[in-house]
């Protein structure tokens, strides 16, 4: 299973990663179809994007399959300066359930799923299920907002690949292999983490594989529409422009 020793250094090797583009990218879109109270996170991870959203206020119920990324977004969450008054003014869950039947007590203003989750499910029926299960849980008007990689994305990455990190505390190999009929790729990640022994210089290396699937951009908007979103939007990169095959990203909003 990943995602076990993998969720300990999630962090450390996604420093990069531009969380703040995808905060800005949901707030964008609340500001033009209706700000929530209520916000679901599917595939929250450590909770990058789920604390600063209880920072500002909302209701966040931060939802993945992995409990051990969840124990470290628990564990972020009490470390912050402020992180008893957040539990206060704004409030978080950290919930264990699978996106293609999660659930929660009451339905949400609007429901978030970014950094490529909605790439992990391998099957359309998997993807059909939770754009299903996402529009029983909002509320009327609610907003679902998710991004995906493009298909051409993953042949850049078989093409571009192997890629190699080097840095004192953490390195790794990673090589992705494509298979072209179903738009899948796998992606094998040797970690080598540095390990605290009296100052000595020791690492140790664990192996990750992650497959991830992409999707007609079609299709997924049809089945949006098939789930009975009323409205559906495709937008690229972080940016409110139209998506077109040169796309990495793919942005959808679909409202209920």
């Amino acid at each position: 299973m990943s995602y076990r020793k993998f969720a300990y250094v999630y962090d450390e090797l996604m420093e990069d990663m531009p969380y703040p583009d995808w905060i800005r990218f949901a707030r964008t879109a609340w500001e033009r179809h209706g700000m929530p109270k209520s916000v679901a996170e599917l595939g929250c991870g450590t909770g990058s994007i789920t604390i600063p959203l209880v920072n500002s206020g909302f209701e966040v119920t931060g939802i993945d399959l992995s409990a051990d990324m969840l124990s470290v977004a628990r564990s972020k969450m009490e470390a912050t300066p402020q992180g008893h008054r957040l539990y206060r003014e704004g409030s978080v869950r950290w919930v264990q359930q699978d996106m293609r039947e999660w659930r929660v007590p009451e339905p949400v203003d609007s429901v978030i799923s970014f950094c490529d989750c909605i790439n992990y499910l391998l099957e359309q029926d998997d993807v059909i299920r939770t754009f299903q299960r996402t529009y029983e849980m909002m509320k009327p008007g609610g907003t679902f907002l998710f991004d995906v990689h493009h298909p051409n994305t993953f042949i850049r990455y078989e093409e571009e690949q192997p890629f190699v990190l080097d840095e004192r505390s953490i390195s790794y190999i990673w090589t992705s292999a494509l298979d072209s009929e179903r738009c899948e790729i796998e992606h094998h990640l040797s970690i080598f983490s540095r390990v605290d022994d009296g100052g000595k210089d020791l690492y140790q290396r664990f192996e990750e594989v992650h497959v991830q699937r992409a999707y007609d951009p079609e299709w997924m908007k049809l089945e949006l529409r098939k789930a009975g979103f009323r409205d559906v939007s495709v937008y690229a990169d972080f940016e409110w422009e139209e998506a077109g095959e040169s796309a990495q990203r793919l942005f959808y909003v679909a409202i209920k």
